[in-house]
C-alpha cells in the first residue's frame, strides 16, 4: 500500500530538499488509461504532475521548470518519445528524463540512456520501482539546479571583473607569483597585489585554493604552462 511517501515501508522521498521549490512530474503518455493511472498514483503520494496526450502537445505548451523530471513514453503519435526525449537531450533543462517502454524496447530505451535519459522502467510498471526512480530523478534535478544557480552566480562575479583583473585572475589560475605577474603585465608589484585584493573581493573567494576552485567549477583548466 501506498502510505504518503511511504512505499512498503521505506521512505525513498528521503533524498528531496524541503528548501527546494515543489518538483514537478510530466507525464508524456498518449493512452489516457496510462496517463490517469501514473497521475493518480504521483497524486498519491501528494507528488504535483502534469500530463500530456503527446510529445507535440507538451513541446507546445513547454511547461519545464526546474526541479522536477520527466516521465516518456516510446512509442506516440507524432513526434516520438525518442525523438522528444533527443530534442529535451540538447537543452540544458535540469530535467531528468524517464523514458517508459513496452516489452521488446529495451534496447530503444539503452539508445535513449546512452543520449542523456535518465533511467527506464518496462510495462507493465512495477509501481515500487517506479516511485524509487522517480525520486532519484527528483533528487539529481535538485543537485543540478542547485549547480546550476551556483554556477550562474560564479558567472556573474566574473563580469564584474574588468580587463586586467581578468587579466590577473587568469595568470592566478594558471599558478604564477605577483612578480610574475607584474613582470609579465608590465606593471608593479603593488598594483598586482591591489588588483589581486579586488578580484578575491569580487569572486567572493577567502583564499587562493577558493579562488581557483570556484573558476574551475565555470571554466576548465586550459592546461597553460
Amino acid at each position: 500500500m501506498l502510505n504518503g511517501k511511504r512505499v512498503t515501508g521505506a521512505n525513498i522521498g528521503a533524498d528531496i530538499d524541503p528548501a527546494m521549490p515543489e518538483p514537478v512530474i510530466y507525464v508524456v503518455e498518449d493512452e489516457e488509461i496510462n496517463r490517469e493511472f501514473l497521475t493518480d498514483l504521483f497524486a498519491s503520494v501528494d507528488l504535483k504532475v502534469r500530463s500530456f496526450a503527446s510529445g507535440d502537445e507538451f513541446l507546445e505548451a513547454m511547461p519545464i521548470q526546474a526541479p522536477g523530471c520527466i516521465l516518456l513514453d516510446v512509442r506516440m503519435p507524432g513526434i516520438s518519445g525518442l525523438d522528444l526525449q533527443a530534442q529535451l537531450a540538447e537543452e540544458d533543462l535540469s530535467i531528468p528524463t524517464i523514458i517508459v517502454t513496452a516489452h521488446g524496447d529495451t534496447q530503444m530505451a539503452v539508445r535513449a540512456m546512452k543520449s542523456g535519459a535518465f533511467d527506464f522502467v518496462e510495462k507493465p510498471i512495477n509501481t515500487q520501482m517506479l516511485l524509487e526512480i522517480v525520486y532519484k530523478a527528483l533528487a539529481e534535478s535538485e543537485r543540478l539546479s542547485r549547480d546550476k544557480v551556483f554556477k550562474d552566480s560564479i558567472r556573474k562575479r566574473l563580469e564584474l571583473l574588468t580587463p586586467r583583473e581578468r587579466d590577473v585572475l587568469d595568470m592566478i589560475t594558471d599558478g604564477k607569483l605577483n612578480k610574475q605577474i607584474a613582470y609579465e603585465l608590465g606593471i608593479t608589484q603593488r598594483t598586482v597585489e591591489v588588483h589581486r585584493a579586488r578580484v578575491m573581493e569580487k569572486m567572493q573567494a577567502k583564499t587562493a585554493a577558493d579562488l581557483l576552485r570556484t573558476v574551475l567549477s565555470v571554466e576548465p583548466y586550459s592546461g597553460k604552462p
